[in-house]
């Protein structure tokens, strides 16, 4: 019988040649991992590329607005004056009575504050702070040499519902909170010489916030007008213990913005004035307001002297 062949068994691989096929294997793999990394990241450029440059190039339709802030907040019932009126017809005075008219929350409109600085009138501007054209309207009001004056937004009753606007200072506040806000209320407003109050029919029924806010007016050698916007206030008894000139607001001539409501408030503040030899108006920036205060401007200079709200201003006994 023929013999079978033998098969001869394979040698197996040596080490290092198997070692040299695995490190192929993983090399291939390494590098198609990295092209799809790459192709991924290539791909994520060019489409936040396009994204970009679709909302880039497209011309902006809608200005930006900024809202102002309502005016104020008038009482249902209006607050009594703190200087009585007079029943009977006072003597004809040896001199002229002092009064000082206030435009209140100035800054949003330069056009309208524009026409009562070219009024034949003396005038005290108080400006909100952080307003579009605070400082502008501040240093044109100074240079016609009229007192500037910081409109402060403080807390209403109403707040949340209704907001005084930027740089208010709020009953939650802490004692350096307050601090703060109002150095940097008075700081974006040049030339100031006083403050009066915007809303605040919560704020200034509140005494230890109220001495906080006194101590920087005095630091600051400023006086305080109260815009008495609640028959609650505490600011009287605030200025007369940190001896902070005061004084406070006798009539509102513009709550209602009526020609006819105008003339009657008008006529009132003369009244008071000549009743007590010194009273404060305070009115706001509509054109109604400036055209009424214009056609009676003979009137209020033959009855009265128009002043700037610091010669009103006393240290209270």
């Amino acid at each position: 019988m023929a013999k079978k062949k033998s098969r001869r068994p394979k040698k197996p691989l040596k080490r290092s040649a198997k070692g040299s096929i695995q490190k192929t294997y993983l090399l291939k793999a390494l590098t198609g991992l990295g092209i799809l990394i790459l192709l991924v990241v290539i791909a994520g450029v060019l489409t936040h590329h396009l994204i970009s440059k679709r909302y880039t190039v497209l011309p902006t339709t809608k200005p930006v607005v900024i809202k102002t802030p309502r005016f104020e907040i008038y009482p249902k019932n209006e607050i009594p004056p703190h200087k009585p009126i007079p029943k009977t017809k006072p003597s004809v005075p040896i001199k002229l009575p002092k009064i000082a008219i206030i435009i209140d929350d100035i800054g949003y409109d330069k056009n309208i504050a524009q026409k009562f600085l070219d009024l034949d009138a003396v005038l005290t501007f108080s400006i909100l702070p952080h307003s579009t054209h605070d400082n502008r309207i501040a240093r044109m009001a100074h240079s016609k040499g009229f007192d500037v004056m910081l409109h402060l937004p403080m807390e209403p009753n109403e707040y949340p519902l209704i907001n005084p606007g930027p740089g208010v200072l709020l009953t939650s506040m802490s004692p350096d909170q307050i601090i703060n806000q109002l150095n940097e209320d008075l700081d974006a407003v040049p030339f100031v010489k006083g403050v009066n109050n915007h809303m605040g029919s919560k704020m200034t029924t509140i005494a230890p916030q109220l001495y906080q806010i006194f101590s920087i007016l005095k630091k600051r050698r400023l006086y305080f007008i109260d815009s008495r916007t609640t028959v609650d206030t505490l600011c009287r008894p605030s200025a007369q213990l940190l001896q902070v000139p005061f004084a406070q607001k006798d009539v509102f001539i513009d709550h209602i913005p009526k020609p006819d409501f105008i003339r009657k408030t008008i006529h009132r503040l003369i009244k008071i004035a000549g009743s007590h030899g010194e009273a404060i108006g305070i009115a706001h920036p509509h054109t109604v307001t400036y055209e009424v205060l214009r056609e009676m401007l003979p009137e209020l200079k033959e009855k009265t002297i128009l002043v700037r709200a610091s010669d009103i201003v006393h240290i209270v006994d």
